[in-house]
């Protein structure tokens, strides 16, 4: 199999002050499955992860030593996890793969396989003292709960982990200090890795490719919700919460036009970074961290590299004696496409001036706000309780008007006044869908034009605090105008979308339902 590796570097690269203070605050975790357990190392310890190698057996040795590997001249333990920890053995398959930790030397511990990369603020570290599990906890540096999708990470200390059968390395492990995240490479490795790609390898649609690790601040789980925004093209998936923040996502397979597929439990999202901005880019899933060497990598041609999505991919790198092509992703010229620029409009500003929308912003949010939830389809937003005139049951049938405007669903006669009804769905982009019990009507006052949106469901009336409202990330001019801001209610793992109703409805359209309405009246009228 082959061994192409990577060296695990520090990942922030940001040049934000902000940014900065959370990456110093928060520690790096690499995160890994055996059996049924889930464990974590420092990436500060981490050398490389690989694919596992052929091994020489050693006679005598413990059972729990696989055997050596040659790593580019270099003789590598190989030691089985699921054996030290009493396990049910289980043949090696595309997801193991081979963790090299620094113990004062190198060794390879084999897992089943590798989850992802997570940031973990000092908070979510507990002792190891603090549970009682089916590993020992004199082997555990720490616990950590709630992060990258599991109630609870056990960070193994692989110190430890080797005295108990592998006293030599220990050993040779004390003499050499090894500690904490103090973790350096050797003289002679720093001269190698002048010479080499550091890069993160992922696949969409049965393609491989890499980007730079420095170009990447973590790898995460696709989260359990991800808010879709309105109005926003179909590269842009939504929002998701992120350290209290709000990260934009891109699908990299609707990017280059590949054929759609659902996000599952294999698929990541690559958190990448250039300055102070970051994008998640969903992709199929994580393979592995490589190490490659220069002389294995092409630049793209230049007759192909200003072609479409070709000009996102910079190099072409060969391995396995040319058997496998990992396309080499520019990061650069990737945030220079007009996708992820949409996805990345409310930092830029492109269309609201930044200090006028920050003022607007404080202006509104001097005090907690009291808003009207409800839902559409699987997403919940919130509108003013004060622009909220009523809220009246769908009737069984709505006036039709005559040459009315397409988007109008009808009218109804409230308490002798006539309203037009339109259905909230089709304005914010989202498919109509047939009448039910749940659905309400919601009643506006809009430039003096009472008018009524048909919502799937009122869930409630919520007093937000000032703190949990922000800026939406604006992936579009409509969204951007629509649906500005966003209440991020972190222990709730809610995020509400918060509608400014004065601009449902504008200009022509606006004129046009107020002259159905008068129309209806007219008719009214005219029968009676």
């Amino acid at each position: 199999m082959s061994t192409d590796t990577l060296q695990r570097e520090d990942t922030s690269v940001s040049e934000d002050d902000s940014l900065k203070e959370i990456v110093s605050e928060t520690r790096q975790f690499v995160t890994f499955q055996t059996g049924n357990e889930v464990f974590a190392v420092d990436m500060g310890l981490v050398k490389e992860i690989m694919r596992v190698p052929e091994v020489v057996r050693v006679p005598l040795a413990p059972s729990t030593l696989e055997g050596l590997a040659n790593l580019r001249g270099k003789v590598l333990p190989i030691i089985s996890l699921r054996r030290l920890f009493g396990q049910e053995q289980q043949a090696n398959d595309d997801g193991t793969r081979v963790v090299v930790v620094d113990v004062g030397q190198a060794c390879g511990f084999v897992v089943d396989r590798v989850s992802n990369v997570v940031g973990v603020e000092p908070g979510q570290i507990e002792a190891a003292s603090s549970i009682n599990g089916t590993v020992d906890a004199a082997l555990l540096s720490g616990i950590i709960k709630d992060v990258g999708g599991h109630a609870m990470i056990m960070v193994l200390d692989f110190l430890k982990l080797i005295e108990r059968e592998y006293s030599t390395i220990a050993v040779a492990s004390k003499k050499t200090g090894v500690a904490g995240t103090d973790f350096a490479l050797s003289g002679a490795q720093n001269e190698v890795a002048g010479d080499e790609l550091q890069l993160v390898s992922f696949h969409v649609a049965g393609q491989e490719y890499a980007v730079t690790i420095d170009d990447v601040q973590e790898i995460v789980q696709v989260p359990d919700t991800i808010i879709h925004v309105p109005g926003a093209k179909a590269h842009v998936l939504g929002v998701m919460t992120q350290r209290s923040r709000l990260l934009p996502l891109v699908s990299l397979r609707r990017m280059f036009g590949l054929a759609e597929q659902a996000l599952d439990e294999k698929s990541r999202i690559v958190v990448l970074v250039l300055g102070s901005e970051s994008v998640g880019l969903a992709v199929d899933g994580v393979n592995e961290v490589l190490r490659v060497a220069k002389s294995d990598v092409n630049a793209m041609p230049a007759l192909l590299e200003r072609e479409g999505n070709l000009a996102d991919i910079s190099e072409i790198c060969r391995l396995g004696d040319g058997k496998r092509l990992v396309s080499i992703i520019s990061v650069r010229n990737l945030f220079n496409r007009s996708e992820i620029e949409e996805a990345l409009g409310a930092a830029k500003g492109l269309e609201r001036d930044e200090e006028a929308q920050t003022a607007e912003l404080e202006e509104t949010m001097d005090e907690d706000e009291q808003v009207v939830v409800f839902r559409l389809d699987k997403e919940e937003f919130g509108v003013p309780i004060g622009s909220v005139e009523e809220i009246v049951r769908v009737p069984d049938e709505l006036t039709r008007v005559p040459k009315a405007a397409a988007n109008l669903e009808g009218v109804i006669n409230l308490r002798g006044t006539v309203l037009p009804v339109l259905d909230l769905r089709p304005r914010l982009g989202m498919e109509r869908v047939p009448r039910t019990d749940r659905q309400r009507i919601m009643v506006f006052m809009i430039s003096g034009l009472r008018t009524g949106f048909i919502v799937d469901q009122v869930l409630e009336v919520l007093m937000i605090p000032k703190a949990a409202i922000e800026k939406s990330p604006q992936l579009s001019s409509e969204q951007g105008k629509l649906l500005s801001r966003m209440a991020n209610l972190e222990k709730q793992k809610r995020i509400v979308q918060l509608l400014d109703p004065a601009h449902l409805v504008e200009g022509q359209e606006l004129a046009q339902l107020a002259a159905a309405a008068t129309e209806e009246v007219r008719d009214q009228a005219a029968d009676s």
